[in-house]
């Protein structure tokens, strides 16, 4: 995409683009990731969760923290593999072939909701 376009004498356009900066997730605005859930607003019970090998678990980044998972995984589904110190390592499917593998803080991990079956 061309941020300038200049013409010459015979009406012809050229097209050159000056560097701009990125707009990735990020880059600059990182104030609005905190706003919904302050630190104030977490409890003890919410910081002391426990979580068996197996559990199904959802990612939601919580707080301002600098261990915050990256926003494209926020509403994720994974099950835990391991424990590693605070922190829960939980592997689930981008693709049919492609499984991720995040260490992700206990803060920022939830229980999944239990699918009941039509009986």
């Amino acid at each position: 995409m061309c941020s300038r376009l200049t013409t010459n004498a015979e009406n012809e356009f050229w097209c050159f683009s000056m560097t701009e900066r990125s707009h990735g997730l990020f880059s600059g605005r990182t104030r609005n990731l905190a706003r919904h859930n302050k630190p104030g607003k977490l409890t003890i019970g919410k910081l002391l969760k426990d979580f068996k090998e197996g559990d199904r678990v959802t990612i939601v980044p919580k707080g301002n923290f600098k261990d915050i998972p990256h926003p494209r995984y926020r509403g994720r589904v994974g099950i835990v593999t391991e424990k590693r110190g605070g922190a829960y390592v939980v592997k689930f499917n981008v693709s049919k072939r492609t499984v991720r593998t995040l260490i992700v803080n206990q803060r920022h991990l939830d229980r999944a909701g239990v699918v009941k079956s039509k009986s």
